[in-house]
């Protein structure tokens, strides 16, 4: 059974970091894509940044400039690094996981102050 586990969320002050990470049960290259999506309170589930099997990367024009994602084979691990954050940006992240099936993680809360 594949499982995702994200973490890294918390608090910080608007203009901070966080980095996200996304552990894999399994072999990140299994997937055809995987990426961090995030829901707002009282919003849709929304893309952040996504990486499929070939590199190619899809970054939401909200927070292009801002966050990146990256890969770590030999743990299975996608990150996201988020730099420059903004109250705007407080969400619950989640990682997904596309291949024979669409896999998600529990989600981690990331909080932004004003």
């Amino acid at each position: 059974q594949v499982q995702l586990v994200e973490s890294g969320g918390g608090l910080v002050q608007a203009g901070g970091s966080l980095r996200l990470s996304c552990a894999a049960s399994v072999s990140i290259w299994t997937f055809n894509d995987m990426g961090w999506y995030r829901q707002a309170p009282g919003k849709q589930h929304e893309l952040v940044v996504q990486v499929t099997y070939g590199g190619t990367i899809t970054t939401a024009d909200s927070v292009k400039g801002r966050f990146t994602i990256s890969r770590d084979n030999g743990k299975n691990t996608v990150d996201l690094q988020m730099n420059g954050l903004k109250p705007e940006d407080t969400a619950v992240y989640y990682c997904r996981a596309r291949g024979r099936m669409d896999y998600w993680g529990q989600g981690t809360q990331v909080t932004v102050s004003s």
